[in-house]
């Protein structure tokens, strides 16, 4: 075997781990359960309204107000943007689903019903991990002591096996 050969082997060798490593990286970069994040961080909390507003507000709304009839199925059968704010149903997930689904996008049978079909794009390869739990301290920023409270209970409950 000449030099040539072994290094067209090497790169193809090295293309299918690639392949094969990047199809597990969806799991990988999943949160733990108990994974909680603080809308307290007021510097992590303006650097998630920067990020929300360039990448999500198109979508969710300036005012995380969702797009209208966000519990109507289009033609399409797809659901519109649901609203981010206190009116929504984003509080009633916890933090490391919330996490998994802006991260990997809308996963049927982990983040979403099997055989559901989101316009939810995956953020992995465009946000960080860190600039995605910037943009969740936002959303959650903006939410009352009242659904705040009861967003760390669907927290802790998920910590202890419990629904996500």
């Amino acid at each position: 075997m000449n030099i040539k050969s072994l290094g067209i082997g090497i790169v193809i060798m090295l293309a299918i781990t690639v392949v094969w490593v990047g199809k597990d990286l969806k799991d990988a970069a999943r949160a733990p359960d108990g994974f909680h994040i603080d809308p307290r961080d007021q510097s992590r909390v303006a650097l998630g309204r920067s990020l929300y507003v360039g990448h999500c507000a198109a979508c969710h709304g300036i005012k995380l107000e969702g797009q209208a009839n966000w519990r109507e199925r289009r033609p399409d059968g797809r659901l519109p943007a649901p609203p981010h704010d206190e009116s929504g149903h984003t509080w009633h997930h916890p933090d490391a689903v919330l996490f998994d689904m802006t991260r990997n996008g809308m996963v049927p049978g982990r983040t979403a019903p099997e055989g559901y079909e989101s316009d939810m794009p995956a953020y992995a390869g465009i946000l960080s991990d860190e600039e995605i739990i910037a943009v969740l301290a936002y959303i959650k920023s903006t939410w009352g002591p009242d659904i705040l409270a009861l967003q760390r209970e669907v927290n802790r409950n998920a910590a202890r096996g419990g629904a996500r």
